[in-house]
């Protein structure tokens, strides 16, 4: 990849993430990141996902904490705005 989409995606990242969830901190943005690209995987491949859980519980369990993190700031970040 070209550096320069590679710096314009991480802004659009850093965007999302500042949008989502209130902040754009590294490990945030990575969260944020996983969290979308899983929820693509699952939605538009299933049975990959599926396979996933499957083969590796822990990554899974990992993947169900960072959901329910992303949804919790998600929802504190809603809330600040009303």
């Amino acid at each position: 990849m070209e550096k320069e989409f590679t710096a314009q995606f991480e802004a659009l990242l850093e965007k999302y993430s500042e949008l989502l969830v209130g902040e754009s901190k590294e490990d945030t943005k990575e969260k944020v990141k996983a969290w979308a690209l899983y929820t693509h995987i699952a939605k538009s491949m299933p049975a990959l996902a599926k396979h996933w859980n499957e083969l590796y519980p822990d990554a899974k369990e990992e993947m169900k904490q960072i959901v329910q993190e992303i949804k919790q700031l998600n929802e504190q970040h809603r809330n600040a705005k009303k």
